[in-house]
């Protein structure tokens, strides 16, 4: 994985990339999600975005979330724990299978709340998701080789969505 940031325009297979991946995890799953979500800035329409397919497999308790670690590593996906965000498990994907990022958490958790929250916005307002791609493409240009700077940079644009959304927790 690079350490580069890059943004592209949006990509519309990026929503067949998803469905692959959730077929890919579903036969491990299925007796235990309660939905698998396609969240982050490939979900939405014309957002331009890093090409990597972000998922949320929820579950309905924490116990199902040390089964649905159990059952992913059958699968060759590699445990990462919660990489500081209490209650949202992330994992490294199996090789041979596209990049992307996966993350097991209940449907309780505030991490999940955001993304959910920020996705269906921007997929609400347009003039926003434009905005918010402009914001990516800058600050990735700006900070090419700093994913910190551009996280951070894109903070304050995020946290004002939620705040709009009424989903700031």
């Amino acid at each position: 994985m690079s350490t580069k940031v890059i943004v592209t325009e949006y990509n519309p297979n990026w929503v067949r990339i998803f469905e692959e991946l959730r077929s890919f995890v579903l036969p491990v799953l299925s007796d235990l999600i309660v939905t698998i979500e396609h969240v982050g800035s490939t979900s939405v329409p014309g957002l331009a975005a890093k090409p990597i397919v972000d998922m949320d497999v929820v579950v309905p308790t924490r116990r199902d979330v040390q089964l649905a670690i159990q059952r992913l590593a059958t699968l060759g996906y590699v445990h990462e724990g919660d990489l500081g965000t209490p209650g949202r498990e992330a994992f490294i994907p199996p090789d041979g299978v596209i990049w992307h990022h996966l993350y097991v958490c209940t449907l309780n958790n505030a991490e999940y709340k955001r993304h959910i929250a920020f996705r269906d916005y921007l997929r609400k307002h347009p003039n926003a998701a434009v905005e918010y791609g402009r914001l990516k493409i800058e600050l990735a240009q700006r900070f090419h080789h700093d994913r910190s700077a551009y996280s951070k940079g894109k903070s304050e644009f995020v946290e004002g969505i939620l705040a709009i959304s009424g989903s700031y927790e």
